[in-house]
């Protein structure tokens, strides 16, 4: 099976108004790298969120988001693989599998919404086979706000967009993942 031949998209958060970036790394992850299959919702993978951490807020930080984004999946869309909100602003980082679906390794306060799969919590990387390599935008965004007013039933499109009128600071890391 060859790749599907379709231009790539944009990087997503280049297209939003600019802010100052937050320091984002992961021992997971390695930025510009191939995601390790531990994280992949696949045959060989485990559908484990990876690690993240962040540093560098600005002044007026309230509180965080974080979110796992695929702008390369086929239709108009993108994927959101992972968001999480009620991240307080003394919380830095999220350990490798915080991402379970019960919510029980999230710090207090914090809960996820439903990923494009349909389902609570973190969902791996499986772009479809033969595709051409995907990109997965690990974001961490500061906010002007320890409460956006939005439930786990809110969207991961409409909370993205919440997140452009209160987002201070954003860092982003990105990996990738072909099969």
């Amino acid at each position: 099976m060859t790749s599907i031949d379709r231009p790539v998209a944009p990087d997503p958060y280049s297209l939003l108004p600019p802010v100052p970036q937050l320091v984002v790394t992961s021992d997971d992850w390695t930025h510009g790298a191939p995601v390790p299959d531990v994280h992949t919702h696949t045959a060989r993978g485990r559908n484990l969120s990876p690690h993240v951490a962040w540093s560098g807020a600005p002044e007026g930080t309230r509180g965080f988001a974080v979110s796992v984004f695929d702008p390369d999946a086929p239709g108009v869309a993108g994927w959101f693989h992972w968001t999480v909100l009620g991240l307080g602003a003394d919380v830095s980082s999220l350990a490798t599998g915080a991402g379970a679906p019960d919510g029980s390794r999230l710090p207090t306060g914090a809960f996820q919404l439903r990923n494009d799969d349909g389902e609570v919590g973190y969902t791996g990387c499986a772009p479809p086979p033969g595709d051409q390599v995907h990109r997965y935008f690990l974001a961490v965004h500061a906010l002007d706000t320890a409460d956006l007013g939005l439930t786990p039933d809110t969207s991961p499109g409409a909370t993205s967009c919440a997140l452009v009128f209160h987002t201070l600071a954003r860092g982003v890391l990105v990996g990738t993942y072909q099969r």
